[in-house]
């Protein structure tokens, strides 16, 4: 049975796509080894210690991937979801376009460049999608980051829970834990705007 190689896996590895030292084949000294030619011949990005990207060449060069898959590869998807204006464009109630990428996390990591880390301590947004995470990010301070006002807020909102997309009773049993008051007022406010409406 022939054995896959570390660079033969690095070949076969899609583009657009994460690449880690520790899923390679071989040994861990041949994988970086590996990993190290790969990227002084153009198949990889160095993206940080044991991680690589395997972007597409194109005539400008080779393509990197955007700082939101960088960070969701470190952080994972659980628990996991935009913060601050990112929540906000997410939602498409502002057209501020901040400056890094936020993100709230159960977990940070070591800094990303680009990324700003929010710790929070709700161990139930593990249950929650990355749009729901975004809400309860943005009822922390609607006033700020709702740019398009609070009416705009309550329809993405309903149109969110009708469709499926966020689920009202996930929302309501995280909110619950929140820490944040404004995040739980401002969220007692939205569910009675939904439930007149129903």
């Amino acid at each position: 049975m022939n054995m896959v190689s570390p660079a033969m896996a690095i070949r076969q590895a899609p583009f657009d796509s994460f690449v880690r030292v520790t899923g390679l084949p071989g040994t861990a000294a041949a994988a970086r080894k590996a990993a190290s030619r790969a990227v002084a011949a153009g198949q990889l990005t160095h993206i940080r210690r044991g991680l690589y990207y395997r972007g597409r060449s194109t005539r400008y060069g080779v393509t990197m991937p955007r700082v939101e898959m960088v960070a969701r590869e470190l952080l994972g998807d659980r628990g996991v979801g935009p913060a601050g204006y990112s929540a906000a464009r997410l939602w498409g109630v502002t057209t501020q376009v901040p400056s890094a990428f936020q993100v709230a996390t159960l977990r940070t990591v070591d800094p990303i460049d680009g990324v700003v880390q929010h710790h929070r301590t709700n161990l139930s947004r593990v249950d929650l999608n990355e749009k729901e995470i975004a809400l309860l990010e943005l009822l922390r301070d609607p006033a700020v980051l709702v740019e398009a006002g609070w009416g705009v807020l309550v329809e993405r909102f309903t149109a969110a829970v009708q469709s499926g997309e966020v689920s009202h009773g996930r929302l309501r049993t995280a909110v619950s834990l929140e820490r944040n008051l404004a995040a739980r007022t401002n969220y007692a406010r939205l569910s009675a705007t939904l439930e007149e409406t129903q």
